[in-house]
C-alpha cells in the first residue's frame, strides 16, 4: 500500500540509540521528527511474542496520545546457539535493571563455551508506520544484519550489541563502524529504506 509521507510524526520509544539513529534516516524525507517524550508518552507494556507485534502495540500507543502518525521500532539480537535468545527480551535480557554493559556481560557469559564457528547471529529491526491509532493497515519493513558474536567487546560507537556484533565483510564490530556506514547495512537501516518505499514520493 503506497501512502504519503506524513508532515509531521512521533517515534514511538524512549531508547536515546534508536532514537538518534531513526532521526538521522528520516532527515532526507523532510519529516518532522518528534520523539514520544516531548509528549509525555510513556512506555507501553510490551505484551507481543514477536518484533512485529510489540512495535504494533508502541507504534498504537504512542499516536492515540500525541493524536500523530506514529513510527515504532522492535528490534533484537537473535543468537542461533542460544535458539534465538535474547529476541524480543533484547534490550531487558540481564533483568531489572538492565543497562547495554550488563547485557553484554550477560550474553558473554552465556556464550564462553561456544566455540567461534557457532557464535552466529541476526540482528532484527521491524519498524511499523501507522497513519492513527485505529489504522486498519500499519505499513510494516523487516531488516535482518547477518554477524557473529566476539569474545570480547571492540568498539566504542553505536548502542547496546555492537560491541560484540563482528560484520566480516568489514572485519570490525558495529561498534567500530562509522555512524554512514552502518546506517548503510545495519538491520535498522535497511528496515527504514523498506519502509520509505511504501511512501509516495512527494517531491
Amino acid at each position: 500500500m503506497i501512502r504519503n509521507a506524513p508532515e509531521k510524526l512521533v517515534l514511538a520509544s524512549g531508547n536515546q540509540g534508536k532514537l538518534k539513529e531513526l532521526k538521522s534516516l528520516l532527515e532526507p524525507l523532510n519529516i518532522s521528527v518528534h520523539a514520544q517524550n516531548e509528549f509525555n508518552v510513556g512506555d507501553v507494556a510490551e505484551t507481543g511474542l514477536t518484533f512485529v507485534e510489540n512495535a504494533i502495540i508502541k507504534a498504537r500507543h504512542a499516536s492515540a496520545i500525541t493524536k500523530l502518525p506514529a513510527l515504532a521500532d522492535d528490534s533484537g539480537l537473535a543468537v542461533d546457539a542460544l535458539n534465538g535468545g535474547p529476541g524480543i527480551y533484547s534490550a531487558r535480557y540481564s533483568g531489572e535493571g538492565a543497562t547495554d554493559q550488563k547485557n553484554i556481560d550477560k550474553l558473554l557469559a552465556d556464550m564462553i563455551d561456544i566455540p567461534a564457528e557457532d557464535r552466529t547471529a541476526a540482528f532484527h529491526c521491524v519498524l511499523v508506520y501507522v497513519e492513527h491509532t485505529n489504522d486498519p493497515t500499519p505499513l510494516i519493513a523487516h531488516g535482518v544484519w547477518q554477524g557473529t558474536i566476539t569474545q570480547e567487546q571492540s568498539g566504542s560507537e553505536g548502542f547496546g550489541y555492537d560491541p560484540v556484533f563482528y560484520i566480516a565483510s568489514h572485519q570490525c564490530t558495529a561498534a567500530q563502524l562509522s555512524r554512514e556506514q552502518k546506517q548503510a547495512i545495519s538491520h535498522r537501516g535497511i528496515a527504514l529504506r523498506k519502509l520509505i518505499e511504501g511512501f509516495k514520493s512527494t517531491a
